[in-house]
């Protein structure tokens, strides 16, 4: 039987953290689940919470909100890294039970998603039937029904930002050029080959987790999943838009908690991904006006949400 990973990184998401393990138990019939929740300095009892009802899942204490990099990191070196044996130094851990010295798959599931019955079971099966796909994802649906934007995207290179500034995308969303990062051309219901799909639901092989590293720690919350699909990709693996598996995704449960954090958070994503992979590409002019770009969006959205009720504050 395969082995599935997966890795719940936590922020004070106590609720929805019981309602989406709930949501993954009678998921699957295929998989032996090794289900990992790091609980990042979490004040609402998450933590708690995990090993009163759910004693399975192991649990992982981080003592600093160090973001959803730093997180996801934690987990994946016992996992993946260190097979199970190493102790991240600092952090105190839970495992009441003994875990495979690796799996065959690692799945990265945010707290605020309901996983359907067979879901799991879909997204591996399809790994399995293309050996040269690295890494894919579920169409998500947010709580009206709709599609996640993010769960199928181009990479963000410097055209892409510059049609998103001057609303082309929004203007033009059924043209392949200006409607290119998220894919808006195309029905959500054609399963298709992507740049990237986001982390709230993204399944990738151990084996490219070992031969591409882990997540960038640079990026505090936004642009890891982004960076990481980037790498696996340079490595020659593809990545793949399952639409046959549907996650239901109740979007920015952790950033809504301190929206102005998360969006410096966001665009400093902006800022590392384009500096880390397009600026020593891209013509010094446009880097400038990229860097200009980004900064009047994020002072743009912060006041927006200055003059917003605290419950309406979001990032984008």
């Amino acid at each position: 039987m395969l082995t599935l990973a997966i890795v719940i990184v936590s922020y004070n998401t106590r609720d929805m953290l019981r309602d989406c393990l709930h949501s993954i138990l009678p998921t699957t019939t295929q998989l032996n689940l090794d289900i990992w929740v790091v609980d990042n300095a979490s004040r609402d009892g998450s933590a708690a919470m995990v090993r009163s009802e759910f004693p399975h899942v192991h649990v992982i204490d981080s003592q600093r909100n160090g973001g959803y990099a730093y997180a996801n990191n934690l987990a994946l070196r016992r996992i993946v890294v260190d097979g199970g044996h190493k102790l991240e130094t600092g952090q105190r851990a839970s495992s009441p039970i003994p875990h495979p010295p690796s799996p065959d798959y690692v799945l990265l599931l945010n707290p605020d998603t309901v996983v359907p019955s067979g879901a799991l079971d879909t997204l591996v099966a399809f790994l399995q039937a293309h050996p040269e796909v690295g890494a894919c994802g579920p169409k998500l649906l947010l709580a009206d029904g709709s599609l996640d934007l993010a769960c199928r995207r181009s990479f963000p290179a410097p055209s892409a930002f510059v049609y998103r500034a001057l609303g082309l995308s929004k203007l033009f969303p059924r043209s392949k050029r200006f409607g290119s990062y998220n894919m808006t051309y195309l029905s959500p219901n054609v399963q298709t080959e992507v740049d990237a799909v986001v982390g709230a639901c993204m399944l990738v092989r151990a084996s490219v987790v070992r031969e591409v590293g882990l997540l960038d720690e640079a990026y505090f919350m936004y642009g890891e999943d982004l960076d990481w699909a980037y790498r696996i990709k340079q490595y020659g693996w593809k990545i793949m838009y399952v639409p046959s598996a549907i996650v239901h995704h109740y979007k920015r449960a952790s950033s809504r908690q301190r929206p102005f954090r998360s969006i410096r958070a966001f665009y400093d994503a902006m800022r590392v991904f384009h500096r880390k992979h397009y600026a020593a590409t891209t013509p010094a002019p446009l880097n400038l006006l990229i860097e200009a770009g980004i900064t009047l969006k994020e002072y743009l959205s912060l006041g927006r949400n200055l003059i917003r009720p605290a419950a309406a504050r979001h990032v984008g």
